[in-house]
């Protein structure tokens, strides 16, 4: 980003991607250049609290922010893949101030009416896309909380939807509820076994 500092640059990344439940979910920031948090990384390698701390540090230096997500009946209708580029695009979409370029992680890049390049592994490498994972990580985790008090005994608040052992036999007993992505094998195999009636409440 040496060469770009004259130009609105903003990051962005997804969360979410791998679990069984809830919406996928990005963030599009732009940060004040002057001021971006020490210790930005890949959200995935930090700690719960040191990620609220960053969290913290990020939103109080962003020039903008929003946050874009596709829901578990949009994952399953539309594929994983082109429900995570909607929810990025959704997310850049929310930004007030129009980026004159938008750095996304991975090797696809959603339809926007902005430039973007994709970097593989920017989460790591590029501080706008960590900031972007870190703050995603955290309102999708806090989203998952709110999940898990409408849909109890599930564990929503401790797995966020990923798959652990808890959340299987979960699964097993209650059956998938409107969270769940039917799509996704482990959920699928549950939806054959025990019929789709199940757990479906809204």
């Amino acid at each position: 980003m040496s060469g770009e500092a004259s130009v609105l640059v903003a990051g962005c990344d997804e969360v979410g991607r791998g679990t069984w439940a809830g919406p996928v979910v990005s963030c599009a920031l732009i940060l004040d250049a002057r001021r971006v948090p020490a210790g930005i990384a890949d959200s995935k390698v930090l700690s719960p609290r040191r990620r609220e701390q960053l969290d913290r540090a990020i939103r109080d230096c962003c020039v903008d922010c929003s946050i874009g997500l596709a829901s578990a009946q949009e994952i399953d209708r539309l594929n994983i893949l082109q429900a995570t580029l909607l929810s990025m695009q959704r997310a850049i979409g929310g930004l007030r101030q129009r980026p004159q370029l938008v750095l996304v992680d991975g090797n696809r890049a959603p339809l926007v009416d902005v430039p973007v390049r994709t970097v593989v592994g920017g989460d790591a490498s590029e501080p706008l896309i960590g900031a972007a994972s870190i703050v995603a990580k955290v309102w999708r985790d806090a989203h998952m909380g709110e999940l898990a008090r409408r849909h109890p005994g599930y564990g929503l608040e401790k797995h966020f939807g990923y798959g652990t052992a808890q959340h299987l036999q979960a699964l097993q007993r209650l059956g998938p509820c409107a969270e769940h992505r039917h799509s996704f094998a482990p959920v699928r195999r549950v939806l054959q076994q025990h019929g789709p009636d199940r757990g479906a409440s809204p």
